[in-house]
């Protein structure tokens, strides 16, 4: 599976932004695509996931309402639609699959995107 994220850029605080992870190659060998994060200085961090077949979705604490997770199969593309956003949003932003996803943990995927940077002015 190979994972291409894109949609990142610099927004101000109250902002909007649609990031999107497109993915290719053997895509029934992974059935969670999930969103993660990392500030520098910080570790990697959850912050949304789907399922491809079924429609369970979760999202971090922090996302509180802010973020929407969605994809369309016909484009094999997954969306982490961010509104509100906030200074504390700024980071690298990470879309992966995995096949077998009990956690939160980034271990638990297999399949990792390049990452897109999302800056956020105050």
């Amino acid at each position: 599976v190979q994972l291409q994220a894109s949609g990142g850029g610099l927004v101000q605080a109250g902002g909007s932004l649609r990031l999107s992870c497109a993915a290719s190659g053997r895509t029934s060998s992974s059935n969670t695509v999930g969103w993660f994060r990392q500030a520098p200085g910080k570790e990697r961090e959850f912050v949304a996931r789907i399922t491809w077949r079924g429609d369970r979705r979760e999202y971090a604490g922090f996302v509180q309402g802010r973020f929407i997770i969605s994809r369309d199969d016909a484009k094999n593309t997954v969306y982490l639609q961010m509104n509100s956003l906030k200074p504390e949003d700024t980071a690298v932003y990470y879309c992966a699959a995995g096949v077998w996803v009990t956690s939160y943990s980034p271990s638990d995927y297999t399949y990792w995107g390049q990452g897109t940077q999302v800056t956020v002015s105050s």
